[in-house]
């Protein structure tokens, strides 16, 4: 069976090298074309002319526009086409008459595949359709490898994603997923520097990567013979930047974890990290409601709610709040005593039938999934986080135990982290040879202490709040898209052959 499918496609293949060299034998070639005058595309010309009937032509006005050809229908001399752009499809007829015949011939050789310019005028056919009349084109580009099925398209989901230009050919909701991902992202721009912040660029090599926990792809740096570190946050830069001065900056950049691949997870991935000097935890959460709602009214058609999944999920402010410790009592029953003492988390860790932490704090987060997280369906805020997941975070007053952190948690997915920032660097240094003995432990995901961070707060830093939101997941959920690798044009896959 494999081998016949391989036959056939290299019977398909050889047969467009042909049309290619007959193209080529008239003089015409696709390759060397370098430009298209194209001054309109299919949604402008059904929108323009959507008030057609049937057999009503628009000759007055001609018309260039390009795109892939996806279906071509000869009778006789006369041919129907169908060409995709980037706004849509749209019906072509040509006649042989008024081409000429060398023309009409250049129109055979199409292939299913193939870009072309057409130049014509609009008119609705017999049946109603909205179609060009071509008076001229030019084969820009051949496709010399064959399109999937039509009927069957493009359904290998691991193909799909390695070879995703051709997803984005066959599946026109894919292609406008991804276009609704850029404009997501302007718009959370736009919204962001309504409010005063700086869009900056920090590096992705370090010498120390720190800001969350996460083990961190390491490289080589040739011009300096080091090893670096790729980022796994942008957050001690971001806050560089505020005992500088800027007062208010953020970045969208890519950040790089090296651990595991899910529904959730993809190693390299885009997070919006925000920071605002004289701002607290409570600033941030009205801020980051504010974003969250707003962008689901874009999205929505300027409505409160969203389809995820099969449910209709209400964002409607305020969100709900719910704190750390409560909600690990409520859903399991788990007092304070138990949860900040490490011998009680990892005596729950074997109640619950899970592996053995090597630290309080990874037991911590492993009962957090495993409790909490399954509850978390809509927008929640879940506050009150213990200082020993926190190493970064403000103590609450009169509870040091607790820091002023919160995490949005949506569909059972956490989608933004924001506390009001520690600036001691007395308290900072303490956290770092903390971690120092927790890294001993066996904690690989704890990062390596950043002196020179501890160094920059003791220059002052004004109270500060900051947000990390994971871009990826945002889409998910604005975009009803089970997986993240759905809303990320490249994932990363294992190599293929």
């Amino acid at each position: 069976m494999n081998d016949d499918f391989g036959n056939s496609e290299r019977n398909l293949i050889a047969a467009r090298r042909e049309n290619l060299a007959a193209m080529r034998s008239r003089g015409n070639d696709p390759f060397a074309q370098t430009r298209y005058p194209v001054d309109t595309n299919v949604a402008e010309l059904a929108e323009k002319y959507g008030f057609l009937v049937p057999e009503q032509h628009a000759e007055s006005e001609l018309w260039f526009l390009a795109g892939r050809l996806m279906a071509k229908r000869r009778m006789g001399k006369t041919i129907f086409a169908d060409l995709s752009d980037r706004t849509g499809r749209m019906q072509l007829y040509v006649r042989k008459d008024e081409i000429g015949e060398e023309r009409f011939a250049d129109w055979i050789d199409l292939d299913i595949g193939d870009i072309a310019g057409v130049h014509g005028f609009m008119f609705r056919s017999k049946m109603g359709e909205l179609t060009l009349h071509i008076r001229d084109f030019a084969v820009l580009s051949k496709s010399l490898y064959p399109l999937p099925d039509k009927w069957h398209g493009l359904s290998d989901v691991e193909k799909r994603y390695r070879q995703r230009y051709v997803d984005l050919i066959m599946n026109p909701d894919v292609r406008d997923g991804f276009l609704m991902r850029s404009r997501i992202i302007a718009e959370m721009r736009r919204f962001i520097d309504s409010y005063g912040f700086y869009e900056v660029e920090t590096p992705t090599l370090l010498h120390v990567a720190g800001g969350a926990a996460a083990r961190p792809f390491v490289t080589h740096v040739n011009a300096l013979d080091q090893l670096m570190q790729m980022r796994i946050a942008t957050e001690l830069n971001l806050k560089r930047l505020i005992v500088g001065g800027l007062e208010r900056v953020y970045e969208i950049g890519r950040i790089f974890r090296n651990e595991g691949i899910d529904t959730t997870h993809n190693p390299e991935f885009t997070m919006l990290e925000l920071y605002v000097a004289y701002w607290d935890v409570n600033d941030m959460m009205e801020f980051n409601e504010s974003l969250i709602a707003h962008l689901v009214s874009v999205v929505s058609g300027a409505r409160d709610e969203l389809q995820i999944g099969d449910r209709s999920v209400s964002f409607k402010r305020p969100f709900k709040r719910l704190d750390y410790l409560e909600g690990l009592k409520k859903h399991g029953g788990y007092t304070r005593e138990q949860l900040l003492s490490a011998e009680g988390a990892a005596k729950i860790l074997k109640e619950l039938g899970l592996p053995d932490s090597p630290t309080h704090g990874h037991a911590l987060d492993k009962i957090f999934e495993r409790v909490l997280e399954p509850h978390l369906i809509d927008p929640t805020f879940v506050t009150g986080y213990p200082v020993i997941i926190s190493p970064l975070a403000k103590r609450r007053p009169g509870d040091p135990g607790i820091t002023d952190r919160y995490e949005l948690f949506c569909n059972t997915m956490e989608i933004s982290n924001a506390f009001t920032e520690l600036n001691d660097p007395d308290d900072q240094r303490s956290r770092f040879e903390a971690q120092i003995g927790e890294r001993a432990q066996g904690d690989e995901e704890i990062p390596e202490p950043d002196w020179d961070f501890v160094r920059a707060l003791e220059y002052g830093m004004p109270p500060t709040a900051g947000i990390g939101i994971g871009v990826d997941r945002l889409i998910m959920l604005l975009t009803n898209n089970p997986s993240v690798r759905d809303v990320i044009l490249f994932p990363l896959q294992r190599q293929h052959g």
